[in-house]
C-alpha cells in the first residue's frame, strides 16, 4: 500500500474514529476504549478508571471495523468476522468482531503505553514495595529470569518495560533481542533486536531465530502457546536474564500455565525445565485502588511434591 493511499485511509479513519474515541486515544491517562454490542462506548484510564463515554451505532462501527481492516490489507466479512492488528494511527492493539459472531459489532482498543515508567516511580505510585524494587533489582543484576503474571488489564507490559529499564542501567553492554506479536514493548537498549510475529511467521520460528542473533538477553511480550518450551530452552542454555510475561491469577498458577502451555507441544514432563529456567515470578492485579504487583515468589526447584517456592 503506498503513502498516498495511507495517507486517504488514515483520514478516513481519523473520521470514523470520531472525537471520543481519538480524544481517549491521545490522552495519555487512557488505557483502553471497548464497544460493546449494545452500542455503548466504554474508555478505562488509570486516574478515572472505567467510564461510560456514550454509543456508537452498528452501522458506524462497522465502517470503522471495515476501514480498520482495509488499513491491515485484509477484509472483515460474516466468513471472516474476527479482526486483529495495530490502529495505523498510533499502533494500539486492536480487536475487532462483527455478526455472526456478536449481535452487533464489538471491538476493544488496547493502547500501547505512552509513558516508560520506571521501578522508582512504581515505588512512588505504590505499585511495589521499597523491598520489591530492590528484589527485582538484584535478580536484574544477577541475570535471573522473570515471569511476569497477571489478568487482562493487569499492567504486565508496562510492568516489563519498567524491568527492561532496569536491565540497561545496569547492563548497558548487553545485546537484548525481544520477540513480540504487536509493538508494545519499549527498549532504551543501543544494541537491540525486535522481531515481531505475523500469519507466516510464529513466535517459535522466531525463538529459533533468536538464538543465531547473539542475544545476551531474550525477552518475549507474551508467551501464549507452545513457544514456551522454546523460550525456557533458550533461557536455560546460554542466554540468562530474560523476561516474559503470561496470562494466569497468581505467581504459582503462572508456573502451571507454563506446563499447560508446553503440553501444547509435548507430553514429558516438563516441571524440572521450567523450575530450572524460571527464577523469578512477580505476580500483577488490578484493583479498585488501581494496578499493584500482588506477589513476587522465587523459584528454587521441583521435587515430586511441588515447585520449591520462597515468597520474597
Amino acid at each position: 500500500m503506498n503513502s498516498e493511499v495511507n495517507v486517504r485511509i488514515n483520514q478516513k479513519l481519523i473520521r470514523e474514529l470520531g472525537q471520543t474515541i481519538l480524544t481517549a486515544i491521545y490522552d495519555t491517562q487512557v488505557v483502553e476504549i471497548m464497544l460493546n454490542s449494545d452500542g455503548q462506548l466504554w474508555i478505562e484510564s488509570l486516574d478515572r478508571g472505567m467510564e461510560h463515554k456514550g454509543k456508537l451505532a452498528p452501522e458506524t462501527a462497522e465502517a470503522l471495523l471495515s476501514t480498520i481492516a482495509t488499513s491491515l490489507n485484509t477484509t472483515i466479512t460474516r466468513q471472516n468476522p474476527i479482526l486483529e492488528g495495530e490502529l495505523l494511527i498510533d499502533g494500539s492493539r486492536f480487536e475487532g468482531l462483527i455478526p455472526p459472531v456478536v449481535k452487533n459489532p464489538v471491538f476493544c482498543i488496547r493502547k500501547r503505553a505512552s509513558k516508560l515508567y520506571t521501578l522508582d516511580e512504581y515505588v512512588k505510585t505504590g505499585v511495589i514495595s521499597f523491598s520489591q524494587k530492590m528484589v527485582i533489582q538484584k535478580a536484574v543484576a544477577n541475570r535471573k529470569n522473570i515471569l511476569v503474571v497477571g489478568g487482562t488489564g493487569t499492567g504486565k507490559t508496562t510492568f516489563t518495560n519498567a524491568i527492561i529499564d532496569q536491565m540497561v542501567k545496569l547492563t548497558p553492554h548487553h545485546r537484548l533481542v525481544i520477540i513480540e506479536d504487536t509493538s508494545e514493548i519499549q527498549c532504551a537498549a543501543k544494541n537491540a533486536v525486535t522481531l515481531r510475529t505475523s500469519d507466516d511467521v510464529d513466535m517459535k520460528r522466531l525463538l529459533r531465530a533468536t538464538m543465531r542473533l547473539s542475544p545476551d538477553r531474550i525477552l518475549v511480550g507474551e508467551v501464549r502457546g507452545g513457544e514456551a518450551l522454546s523460550l525456557l530452552k533458550a533461557w536455560n542454555t546460554g542466554h540468562p536474564g530474560g523476561v516474559a510475561t503470561i496470562h494466569a491469577n497468581s505467581a504459582a498458577a503462572g508456573l502451571v500455565r507454563l506446563e499447560q502451555l508446553i503440553s501444547e507441544v509435548s507430553h514429558k514432563p516438563m516441571e524440572s525445565l521450567i523450575a530450572e529456567a524460571v527464577d523469578l515470578v512477580i505476580s500483577m492485579e488490578k484493583t479498585t485502588a488501581g494496578r499493584k504487583v500482588k506477589e513476587i515468589i522465587q523459584v528454587t526447584g521441583f521435587d515430586p511434591s511441588g515447585y520449591g517456592i520462597t515468597n520474597l
